[in-house]
């Protein structure tokens, strides 16, 4: 009788599993913070007088940091949004995963303003191929946090609703490991090669998640 009493409080005392509500209300507080803090740091540039033009010009990297990392967080949330019309139940390992999706996202403001003043100061220079590793790091973490997600309800389907989402959750791991690879080749590719490269594969990774965001296309075969 004793063991029965404990087990049956062990588990009233376990983490209970909860419904979505509160997770994407909190979510989509922080990404809908994370892309106005992106916008703040863009300023009117110093410029004597009759220079404003030339001085808006030349911070033209702030204006593509702002973009590039607008569309990431927009495609982030495109895919939370569609994530969690799949998501029935929250356990404690979802939250975890779901939390370090959050730090990340609203982690990636910095590595974007020091990639911009990086970029401004000199495109080929060591700050710049720094600054480029920096965000690389801070994006695939990013990428990681979400195949934790996937990985996660992989192992617990029970969080899922009842439809069948095996084929999404496989392109979900997919894209997310892609996602790690692009970025650190990426930062690579801007340390070693140039800084300008990694640029345009920053710009770049977010429209292959928009493009993907319900999944890969299917490739069958042709019927003879």
């Amino acid at each position: 009788m004793m063991t029965g009493r404990s087990s049956g409080a062990r588990e009233e005392e376990s983490f209970a599993q909860a419904g979505t509500g509160r997770v994407e209300a909190f979510s989509d507080a922080v990404f809908a913070i994370a892309m106005t803090i992106l916008a703040l740091e863009m300023r009117t540039p110093r410029h004597s007088s009759g220079q404003l033009l030339p001085a808006l010009w030349h911070q033209w990297p702030a204006y593509l940091g702002f973009v590039t990392s607008f569309a990431y967080i927009g495609v982030i949330w495109l895919n939370h949004h569609q994530a969690f019309t799949r998501i029935r139940t929250v356990d404690r390992g979802l939250h975890a995963a779901n939390l370090t999706l959050l730090l990340t996202t609203a982690a990636l403001a910095f590595p974007t303003a020091v990639v911009s003043d990086a970029v401004q100061s000199d495109l080929v220079g060591a700050d710049a191929r720094t600054a480029v590793v920096l965000y690389a790091l801070i994006a695939a973490a990013m990428c990681a946090s979400w195949l934790w997600i996937y990985i996660h309800l992989a192992h617990h389907p029970v969080l899922l609703s009842d439809r069948d989402h095996g084929r999404y959750i496989r392109h979900g791991v997919l894209r997310s490991f892609s996602g790690v690879i692009g970025y650190a080749l990426g930062g690579a590719l801007g340390w070693f090669a140039h800084p300008a490269i990694a640029l345009g594969v920053f710009l770049l990774l977010p429209c292959f998640y928009f493009v993907t965001s319900e999944g890969l296309p299917r490739v069958g075969r042709q019927s003879p």
